[in-house]
């Protein structure tokens, strides 16, 4: 086998396993586990197609942990389909395929997500405070809320925090899927979706129905079918059906996160009323995730966090994160390569994350973060 061949794979393999730790930090844990579930794949396509590699024993080890991993999300969260007929049972659009969890059993609170203040205080104040004091509120509450920013920079993992203040339902949707596997019937579906959140929601327990890359269902479009506009039109049916002075105050909250706002119609910007822009994050915030992530490593004593933190001003937090494993990667090569795996890797000395920025730029561009806070100057609403 070539050389080549052996790279390509180890590098898909650790692409796959970096998108999966983001993906899992986050709270994406649909995605975490898809990506766990590729990376265990391709390490052991690797043992098999070259069982005398040095690095074997290692990938076997990391086999071993992602599914461990596995086990504990689908123990955690456990994947459901939910009735939505309400009825007999025999319709055909009875089940959605949904996360719901309790969110006192969720491992993410605000506590875990680093700064972001500004953000925080607006979720508390639309969704926190009128789930937990829905009387102080006699002109009603926000329930549409836009999170939207950078990719990579904790969108979804906010979306996730939510739940851990609330003690409620959590019901993630895939705007994607729902327009390319659920055309033509969509819109039964997503009234079907706010038809079993409403009843949820009646027993006085919070449901967040939380929708990520809404820009996917929320964007003009020049061309669209009849099945897409009637997606549309239902979602902003449902959407309006919440604010409705008619309607009973019930704990239901539509939560949104896109990359891509620009790109959202004006009628549903209008249906959210607050507009959350969720930036790069700050040196205080970089420094938080240093800490955070280097915690369980060995670190030389030469490293300076608060030096890196400035360094990795323009980084994300998801490049945060796959700085930190690559210099962490190199301890484990060098020990395989120089060792044969034998004993521990040294430390990460400041040396290692120089070499990697090197090689490593901002996946976010100068030109892309200026067109977010044009926009955010535009449409904010706190």
């Amino acid at each position: 086998m070539s050389s080549t061949s052996l790279t390509y794979l180890e590098g898909l393999a650790r692409n796959y396993a970096i998108k999966a730790v983001i993906s899992d930090r986050e709270g994406n844990y649909a995605d975490a586990i898809t990506y766990y579930r590729r990376a265990i794949e391709v390490l052991e396509k690797i043992i098999q197609m070259y069982p005398d590699h040095s690095l074997n024993n290692i990938y076997r080890q990391w086999i071993g942990e992602y599914r461990r991993r596995i086990s504990e999300i689908e123990g955690l969260l456990g994947r459901v389909k939910v009735p939505l007929s309400g009825g007999g049972g025999q319709d055909s659009l009875d089940d959605v395929d949904a996360f719901f969890k309790v969110v006192s059993e969720s491992p993410i609170a605000f506590s875990k997500v680093a700064d972001m203040e500004e953000v925080k205080n607006a979720i508390r104040e639309s969704i926190v405070y009128p789930s937990k004091r829905p009387d102080l509120f006699p002109l009603g509450w926000p329930r549409g809320i836009l999170l939207f920013g950078p990719p990579g920079c904790g969108k979804t993992y906010v979306a996730a925090a939510v739940a851990g203040e609330v003690n409620g339902y959590f019901v993630s949707v895939d705007a994607a899927s729902i327009m390319s596997k659920w055309l033509g019937e969509a819109e039964k579906r997503v009234s079907k979706l706010f038809s079993k959140a409403r009843e949820l929601a009646k027993s006085g327990t919070p449901v967040i129905i939380f929708i990520d890359e809404v820009d996917s269902l929320f964007a003009p479009y020049t061309n669209e079918v009849g099945g897409e506009a009637r997606v549309r039109n239902q979602f902003l049916k449902e959407m309006d059906g919440l604010d409705s002075k008619f309607s009973p105050k019930l704990p239901l909250f539509i939560l949104a996160a896109t990359n891509k706002p620009w790109r959202l119609d004006e009628a549903f910007i209008r249906r959210f009323q607050k507009r959350v822009y969720v930036p790069l994050p700050t040196k205080e915030t970089r420094l938080e995730l240093l800490k955070m992530y280097t915690k369980s490593l060995r670190l030389d004593p030469g490293v300076s966090l608060e030096k890196l933190a400035e360094m990795l001003e323009g980084y994300s937090s998801s490049d945060v994160v796959e700085i930190v494993m690559a210099a962490h990667m190199r301890t484990i090569k060098e020990l395989f390569e120089r060792g044969g795996g034998q004993g521990e890797p040294r430390p990460i000395t400041m040396e290692d994350f120089e070499e990697v920025l090197k090689y490593r730029k901002p996946s976010v561009n100068r030109d892309l973060l200026k067109a977010y806070e044009m926009w955010h100057e535009k449409y904010k609403a706190l």
